[in-house]
């Protein structure tokens, strides 16, 4: 019984680690150095991605800078961005090349919102999934004889506590996140 209910835990924990891993690459209206990840430039004849050719880095919350290497290669890079599908017009001085993102719209904003929230109830119906398999197995255990039926009747409360608290856990990370994007 305390096996099936550590495993009904962790599948749970991991729930909620994927969540957490989807929202920290939900990069709404920031500079992101992965944008450029598609991005190549003809450098002497070979395909090169821009992160190869140059230190690329944020230097505030909307501004990605991008510091060539080898100065030649600036305004190739600065073409390679203009032909991608990015939608940002680099800035160049020559030797630095800057990119500013502009600020989320109200509208944009709301639609993240609305995803996060979609990712937050996937999470909740994946922790609710992992309940019913445990409960299912402890009915299994209960008609085998392996417990009683007060063992299988305080099984089922304790998997429904540590559901309740997972879906908990659920709506806290969704709303820090919610409140993270209204806020940019």
């Amino acid at each position: 019984m305390k096996e099936v209910l550590k495993n009904a835990e962790e599948k749970m924990a991991k729930s909620i680690a994927h969540l957490e891993e989807t929202y920290a690459s939900i990069r709404a209206g920031r500079a992101n150095p992965a944008v450029l990840d598609k991005v190549t430039v003809d450098y002497y004849g070979t395909p090169t991605p821009v992160n190869q050719l140059a230190a690329v880095s944020v230097t505030e919350a909307r501004t990605l800078t991008i510091q060539p290497w080898d100065v030649s290669v600036c305004r190739a890079i600065e073409k390679a961005i203009q032909a991608s599908d990015i939608g940002i017009n680099p800035q160049s001085d020559g030797k630095i090349i800057r990119m500013i993102f502009p600020p989320l719209t109200e509208d944009r904003r709301k639609e993240i919102v609305k995803e996060v929230s979609r990712m937050a109830e996937e999470a909740k119906v994946s922790v609710r999934s992992v309940r019913r398999e445990a409960i299912d197995k402890f009915k299994a255990m209960k008609k085998n004889g392996e417990i009683t039926e007060d063992d299988q009747s305080k099984a089922e409360k304790k998997i429904q506590d540590i559901t309740d608290r997972r879906i908990k856990e659920i709506e806290n990370i969704c709303d820090k996140k919610q409140k993270q994007i209204m806020e940019i």
